[in-house]
């Protein structure tokens, strides 16, 4: 069973950082694409930023140049690095990873979410 953990949500101020991490752990052969999504209260569900195993990595306008996606491919956890965050940033985010099995089957996981809050 394939299962991912996020960890570092929390309260913080307009202009602070918070640095999330999510380790996927399980029956994982390989890890395609990991990345981030954001929920904020009656909206969807959006992407914020995804890298793949071989490294490139997109973001979503709204994060480009604050947030950085990075990967330990080694420890199957990626990390959201945030900065400057905005009260406009505040949400459940997600984890997701495309993962191989070890049972040979291929699918998307999510995580349960860690919740950032930044006040004004």
């Amino acid at each position: 069973q394939v299962q991912l953990v996020e960890s570092g949500g929390g309260l913080v101020q307009t202009g602070g950082s918070l640095r999330l991490a999510c380790t996927a752990s399980g029956g994982i052969s390989s890890i395609n694409d990991m990345g981030w999504y954001r929920q904020a209260p009656g909206k969807q569900r959006d992407l914020v930023a995804v890298i793949s195993n071989i490294g490139p990595a997109n973001y979503a306008d709204s994060v480009k140049g604050r947030f950085t996606i990075s990967r330990d491919s080694a420890k199957d956890t990626v990390y959201l690095q945030m900065n400057s965050l905005k009260p406009e940033d505040t949400a459940v985010y997600v984890c997701y990873a495309d993962v191989i099995t070890t049972w040979a089957t291929k699918r998307g996981y999510w995580g349960q979410g860690t919740q950032v809050t930044v006040s004004s």
